[in-house]
């Protein structure tokens, strides 16, 4: 069954009844006058008066053709059905001071934390295409640097706006928590989760974790939790009084317990990345442990079928008007 690209084309052929009666109406029959009606009497029609509706019946389905064209009917020659992984993921980033220190290296380069994050972040986020995913960013308050967005390109544009030192500094994991949630609660999808990354322990806020964390497992989202750094000094990038960087070991504690009972409440997995390798393998265990099927069915291509109609429609027009002016010529 053929579909129609422009369906609305196909309301002109309502008027073709009103333009046959307008023409009728200015076409007036001509005749003659007889003193008698007793000449005609006998007089029997003829072939061609019998099929005087000829010339306008061809117009119309003429006319009726050629708009049936001008909708671009189309027939489908393929069609698949694909079945695609969907999960809403909302991308928690800590965005605190602490996540410059640079005990992360990419080759033989050290680099700080959260660059580390970013990298291995866009990886998770190109290998999920179907996915709607949003992010929160958050240091001593959170805010959402992007919602759920199937528009990748822009989400990653977004995720490479997000600095270290954007918001004032701290750790508010609960804040964080809800600020994820409420990214999530209209959600439709089965699965909804949350990835939490942070190397440090909640230190501001007003939301305790435990509470975020109890909320979450109300709404059905589970929660991964990744605690991000090595363990003892950590080096640390300082200017010194000439503006040059210097590096400065500072102790960086990372509350493992408080994200392991967050995940526990909601059915996630705690992790902990000491290394890029590490982090890279959490987010692709959390790849393939969130799945969803989701089937799609969608057309690949069509056939045009508007020569099928154009052609017998100016076919039509052509033999209508012929008809008109010889067979069924009127004169005067």
């Amino acid at each position: 069954m053929p579909v129609f690209k422009e369906p609305w084309v196909l309301l002109f052929i309502l008027l073709i009844p009103a333009v046959l009666a307008i023409a009728r109406r200015k076409g007036a029959e001509s005749y003659f006058v007889f003193s008698s009606e007793e000449l005609l009497r006998e007089v029997k029609p003829t072939p061609r008066q019998k099929l005087k509706f000829l010339p306008a019946l061809l117009w119309a389905v003429g006319m009726a053709l050629v708009i049936i064209a001008l909708a671009r009917p189309q027939s489908v020659l393929a069609g698949t059905r694909t079945t695609s992984e969907g999960v809403d993921i909302v991308l928690a980033l800590d965005t605190s001071t602490s996540m410059l220190g640079e005990d992360f290296k990419i080759g033989n380069r050290r680099i700080n934390r959260f660059d580390v994050v970013r990298e291995v972040v866009r990886e998770f986020i190109d290998k999920r295409p179907e996915d709607r995913i949003g992010m929160v960013a958050f240091a001593a308050r959170a805010y959402t640097a992007c919602p759920l967005a199937t528009d990748h390109k822009w989400l990653l544009e977004n995720l490479d706006r997000i600095k270290v030192g954007m918001i004032e500094d701290g750790t508010a994991i609960g804040s964080a928590i809800m600020s994820s949630l409420s990214r999530l609660r209209t959600s439709k999808t089965k699965s909804k989760i949350i990835t939490l990354l942070t190397d440090g322990i909640s230190n501001a806020g007003n939301i305790s974790p435990t509470v975020a964390a109890e909320a979450a497992k109300a709404l059905k989202i589970k929660i991964y939790t990744i605690g991000v750094g090595t363990k003892g000094l950590v080096p640390y990038p300082i200017r010194d009084m000439y503006g040059r960087t210097t590096y400065k070991n500072i102790p960086i504690d990372i509350d493992e317990e408080s994200l392991k009972r967050i995940a526990e409440i909601t059915g996630g997995k705690y992790y902990r990345a000491t290394d890029t390798e590490s982090l890279r393998k959490i987010y692709n265990e959390i790849d393939r442990l969130e799945k969803s099927n989701i089937e799609h069915f969608g057309y690949m291509e069509y056939n045009e079928l508007f020569q099928n109609f154009l052609i017998p429609g100016i076919a039509f027009l052509l033999a209508g008007i012929f008809l008109k002016n010889t067979v069924f010529m009127k004169i005067p």
